[in-house]
């Protein structure tokens, strides 16, 4: 047995004992199947390793030396109003649901007036009503884990958030999703659920930060559901502690004729991992994957995505920049998966990488994996540093040279953050974008 089996093993006998001390505890009893398949599934997987290909960029061996503490309702922790109207997005209008340490608190979170019948609460009050529509739909797009991470959620969450938004419901202003860590050296599992029924609108702000937490883990998994002709946006935001580590899986199943937009925004942890897996199971829909990884010092800030068309006439796009300074380094690996039934398939995929360093790096790896005959599939990837000639070129207009690089800078995060629909989100993440940037150069 090598020493890496062993510890894998170690660590999967660790982790069952774990959760049978964990299990008589959570509730509601009616999850436990749930929750008994999702430590089978970890036990079956274990912690990826550098030789899996899909993992081959991104060293979790960190993550598996971290205790794996998990937070009880009563080391929630506690933040004041005031810190919490100091944070990104403060302004934007809509209902809140905010999550300290990864359990809820209702004196923070802030409801609005909604559409007869949408449904806006933490995820643990939902389930503890019954099995219901939670049931239906919990569990069942995220059930195959391709990654040990993603299984150990299912086995071990506590809370998260609900939506739901019966056919033909509008909500007009975005549900926020925040979780705010203030804790050290501790494990989160937050699980999200989001069902846009036929016809419905929705905007979806998950927002992850720290305030004064360290060294903690936040091991996310949220799950999308859009119905036919539903139209949802939903936007991820991840600035955590810079020695923290995030791991999110996002799991959609979208219908006939919907119009999903995807977009994330990955600027803290000391490691990051986005796994986006959607599956176009509708004729004629549209899904757009947008994100932007804007890192430095010795962050790396990975997206792995899988969409499988799988009817026809359906687009996909895929959109994702990487800035990069210091030591800092992006992953990039996009698969578009092509059914056989998924003729007239419109597929685009592109991965931009800018390094501000000459030790920044990226790796990227696009890849089309196609079993229909009759489709438009395009993918490219480029990685490389600011152009010379337009900085110089804006120098000429008067500019300084730290003004000029951080305009094309700023244009090229731009690129993404102008796909955000919502213009109050929109707005503020430009901001957020734009401030980083200046801090950055002011450091230097």
């Amino acid at each position: 047995m090598t020493q890496t089996t062993q510890t894998r093993n170690l660590d999967a006998d660790a982790r069952l004992e774990a959760f049978k001390q964990f299990l008589p505890s959570a509730a509601p009893a009616w999850l436990a199947p749930v929750r008994q398949a999702g430590i089978a599934r970890y036990c079956e997987l274990g912690l990826p390793t550098l030789n899996q290909e899909d993992w081959r960029f991104t060293n979790v061996d960190p993550i598996s030396r971290l205790p794996f503490q998990t937070v009880t309702g009563d080391q929630a922790g506690e933040v004041s109003a005031a810190a919490l109207e100091k944070l990104a997005f403060a302004t934007v209008p809509g209902a809140k649901l905010v999550f300290v340490n990864g359990i809820y608190s209702p004196t923070l979170s802030k409801t609005a007036k909604l559409p007869a019948g949408v449904k806006v609460a933490n995820l643990a009050s939902v389930l503890a009503t019954g099995p219901g529509l939670a049931e239906e739909h919990l569990a069942h797009y995220a059930k195959n884990a391709d990654n040990g991470f993603s299984a150990l959620n299912q086995a071990f969450f506590l809370d998260g958030g609900f939506v739901h938004v019966p056919a033909g419901k509008v909500v007009e202003e975005p549900v926020q999703f925040v979780y705010i860590s203030t804790a050290h050296g501790a494990t989160f599992h937050p699980r999200n659920l989001v069902i846009a029924e036929a016809g419905s609108q929705v905007t979806i702000l998950e927002s992850y930060v720290s305030l004064g937490g360290s060294g903690y883990f936040t091991n996310s998994v949220t799950e999308l559901v859009a119905g036919d002709d539903a139209h949802v946006e939903y936007i991820k935001f991840q600035d955590e502690a810079p020695d923290a580590y995030h791991l999110a899986d996002l799991h959609g199943r979208f219908g006939r004729a919907s119009h999903v937009n995807v977009h994330s925004f990955a600027l803290g942890a000391k490691l990051s991992r986005n796994n986006i897996r959607t599956k176009l199971a509708g004729e004629g829909l549209e899904c757009i994957l947008n994100g932007l990884y804007l890192t430095k010092d010795e962050q790396l800030a990975d997206h792995h995505m899988i969409v499988e068309h799988a009817q026809p006439h359906c687009a996909s796009h895929e959109y994702f920049n990487g800035i990069l300074d210091d030591k800092s380094r992006g992953v990039f690996h996009g698969r578009i998966l092509v059914r056989e039934l998924a003729q007239k398939t419109d597929a685009k995929q592109t991965n931009k990488n800018l390094l501000l360093s000459d030790d920044a790096g990226a790796d990227t790896k696009p890849q089309l994996e196609i079993y229909a005959d009759d489709v438009k599939c395009t993918h490219g990837a480029t990685i490389g540093q600011l152009n010379k000639e337009s900085v110089f070129y804006l120098r000429s207009r008067g500019l300084d040279t730290d003004t000029a690089r951080n305009m094309l800078i700023h244009a090229f995060a731009g690129e993404i953050i102008e796909r955000v629909r919502n213009e109050a989100v929109r707005g503020e993440l430009d901001k957020i974008v734009w401030d980083r940037l200046e801090a950055q150069t002011h450091l230097k």
